[in-house]
């Protein structure tokens, strides 16, 4: 492991983070992630993994003043953080950031939410963290980076342990030095692998990244004591977890100047590498309008690190749907709504137009290719074939329409558990985050009465 002190310079940055700083499009950024994140967050807070997770929580004496999100009950504010981070996650349908290589937003939020409204922190301050937390996942996945996923690691629950820990903090206001400590702290507790995908160890693990980022700023904020070079030293993280430590990629300046601003939404209710696959089936099937029954042969191109992600050749749950190339694909061919999360239960699965598509479907894993793109060829009975090229992985420009189309998945997941007044009451109060005296504001308008 090279000997440059990338931890001291990652909680320079992030503990130096100030309101100055930050461009008015990244304060917009930070509301739409905001949007996604309460979306995704309130359905996910009535899955049966976090009905789980309350109960052990309540019955393990955790009842306190934090919020949980979509729900009735509080708890402790740790508690919090990791209920709501597996929340968030429980759906497969919050943001990516393919430089951290994982999901950034549902390890930051959940910590920040939590100590927010027990500090009755401002808005503005929440911000801040956020950012600061934010580009903290995007420099750590870089470093760490590719070896790292490709061990087996989930980035998310992972890399997000140290984002959670950035944004935890800054709120906190911990110095240089009390921040490198606290990635200590954080290191070595980060975990989470890959072979729990299609489980509800994987919503767990952006749930313990929050917990433990939390944790660990609070730790280092009282005195407790860890190397404050844990992310290069000898035996750290990225030497125990990662054949690489790339610390140009993450100390150099991100693409577009900051990470946030390659922040990727999810309109598919399934892992991100699926999204490609799922817009090639649909515009074939939208710009050729035949019936799936006369596909004779799919195939579909796409990174070889997809494997060992979502391929789950015969899913049998809806949960396993979400991990699954062929049955997304196929769910795309037959119409039905990948944005819907009632289209990921297991009789959709288990429908027989859908598994005969999936037996027809062949992929050819390709190494080193881009993990957004991907290419499908489809033949039909009469020989035609049917080609097209998608990549999932370019952020949008146009950031007014991006919010016009999360304000659509905002109303649409919201407002069947909160109603129409409360859906809209949240929308407001996330739109006026920077005016807000005492973020916890925000945290009570979320619950569900």
């Amino acid at each position: 492991m090279a000997a440059v002190a990338v931890t001291a310079e990652l909680a320079r940055k992030a503990a130096h983070l100030a309101w100055t700083d930050l461009p008015d499009d990244l304060v917009e950024r930070t509301k739409q992630c905001l949007l996604d994140w309460f979306a995704v967050t309130i359905p996910g807070a009535q899955d049966e993994l976090t009905e789980i997770l309350v109960r052990e929580a309540l019955e393990d004496g955790a009842k306190g003043p934090a919020s949980l999100v979509g729900r009735s009950e509080k708890t402790l504010p740790s508690t919090a953080a990791l209920i709501n981070g597996a929340a968030s996650h429980a759906l497969d349908y919050d943001d990516v950031n393919f430089a951290m290589g994982g999901h950034p937003t549902v390890t930051v939020v959940p910590a920040l939410l939590a100590l927010g409204e027990q500090m009755k922190a401002s808005g503005r301050l929440f911000i801040e963290s956020f950012v600061a937390g934010y580009e903290t996942s995007g420099r750590v996945g870089r470093l760490v980076a590719p070896s790292h996923y490709l061990k087996g690691f989930h980035v998310t629950g992972t890399v997000g342990s140290f984002s959670a820990t950035a944004a935890a903090g800054r709120m906190l206001g911990l110095t240089d030095e009390q921040l490198a400590v606290a990635f200590g702290i954080a290191a070595t507790q980060a975990a989470g692998l890959k072979a729990n995908f299609g489980t509800m160890c994987k919503p767990l693990h952006a749930g313990t990244a929050s917990e433990h980022g939390l944790r660990a700023a609070r730790l280092a904020l009282r005195g407790f004591t860890a190397r404050g070079d844990s992310l290069e030293c000898d035996q750290g993280f990225a030497s125990s977890q990662s054949d690489d430590l790339a610390t140009d990629a993450a100390l150099g300046e991100p693409p577009q100047g900051w990470h946030l601003r390659n922040n990727l939404f999810k309109y598919h209710a399934a892992c991100y590498l699926t999204h490609s696959p799922i817009e090639c089936a649909k515009e074939i099937r939208l710009k050729s309008n035949f019936l799936p029954e006369r596909v004779k042969k799919i195939l579909l191109r796409i990174d070889s690190g997809a494997d060992k992600v979502c391929n789950i050749e015969s899913p049998k749950t809806g949960l396993e749907a979400k991990f699954s190339l062929r049955q997304t694909v196929a769910m795309a061919l037959t119409g039905v709504d990948t944005a819907n999360l009632d289209s990921y239960s297991d009789a959709v699965t288990q429908e027989p137009r859908i598994r005969a598509l999936r037996d027809k479907m062949a992929i050819e894993f390709k190494p080193r290719w881009a993990h957004s793109v991907a290419e499908m060829a489809i033949e039909l009975d009469d020989g035609t074939m049917l080609e097209t090229k998608h990549d999932s992985g370019i952020p949008w420009a146009d950031v007014a329409k991006q919010r016009r189309a999360l304000e659509t998945k905002f109303d649409s997941l919201v407002t069947p558990v909160l109603g129409a007044a409360g859906a809209r009451k949240l929308h407001d109060t996330i739109d006026r985050i920077d005016t807000l005296a005492d973020v916890g504001e925000l945290a009570r308008a979320s619950v569900k009465r």
